[in-house]
């Protein structure tokens, strides 16, 4: 999956009447439309249980969805291929996902295992430019000391840093982040936000945020969805999250 036709300011992800029921008949999303370009920063708002995770999932395949499509950069997003769309969409997750008893430097050299193939994905071998580029991303991160200890052995907010600089060396198009500051405090998660911000801005990268702090939201995106009983109840910029809209997404 190629990202390098695409012009800052067109769309990259498009969205049609995406639906995900589960076999308890829990409806997580129903009928999802939504554009977002590239370079956006986009937050999605809603309450627990509301599809913000169900969406946000959908768009690498984490969550099959029940009916609908996804296209990225103008191709249908199927499960066909799903190491390609893997290694395009980075994901950051609430929990960090670290591979814990692994150095903090092996555990970013996992974001370069979309580019093995056959034994290079059971053991994954790393020449000299992988480990350049995962340093690199420790370095931009802040955290370039911490290289060659146990990842067990950081913060809640430095592992965190960890799996942004994971997924800055897969050298995506597309960053995708699963409530990234629900597990840390306040004053980190302004610094792990601004962290995805600057990457966003720099690097041109669509970044694509759920958030259950609305503060968080409206200072950070460019652009806010808000997400109720999944369905998309809200779309606009954060200057247009009034109090009738919080009253809409989260009443």
């Amino acid at each position: 999956m190629s990202s390098g036709a695409i012009e800052t300011g067109a769309t990259q992800i498009e969205v049609r009447q995406l639906s995900k029921v589960y076999p308890n008949g829990l409806r997580a999303l129903d009928n999802v439309n939504v554009d977002i370009k590239k370079g956006e920063f986009v937050a999605i708002i809603g309450s627990s249980g509301a599809g913000k995770s169900t969406f946000i999932r959908s768009i690498n395949r984490l969550v099959q969805p029940t009916s609908g499509t996804i296209k990225i950069n103008g191709e249908i997003v199927t499960g066909n291929d799903l190491r390609h769309l893997r290694r395009d969409v980075a994901m950051i997750f609430q929990q960090f996902n670290l591979v814990k008893r692994l150095t903090v430097l092996r555990n970013v050299l996992m974001g370069r295992l979309g580019y093995k193939n056959g034994l290079g994905l059971i053991y994954p071998i790393f020449n000299s430019k992988d480990v350049d580029l995962a340093l690199a991303s420790l370095q931009r991160l802040g955290i370039a000391e911490k290289a060659y200890i146990r990842a067990d052995q950081l913060s809640g907010g430095q592992q965190q840093r960890v799996a942004i600089a994971r997924a800055l060396t897969q050298e995506p198009s597309i960053m995708l982040a699963d409530e990234p500051v629900a597990s840390l405090d306040p004053e980190t998660s302004i610094v792990v936000l601004d962290i995805l911000k600057r990457i966003n801005r720099e690097d041109g990268i669509t970044t694509v945020v759920n958030l259950h702090q609305l503060d968080l939201a409206k200072e950070y995106a460019d652009r806010v969805i808000g997400f109720k009983g999944g369905k998309l109840v809200f779309e606009g910029t954060p200057d247009q999250v009034t109090r009738e809209v919080y009253e809409k997404v989260y009443r």
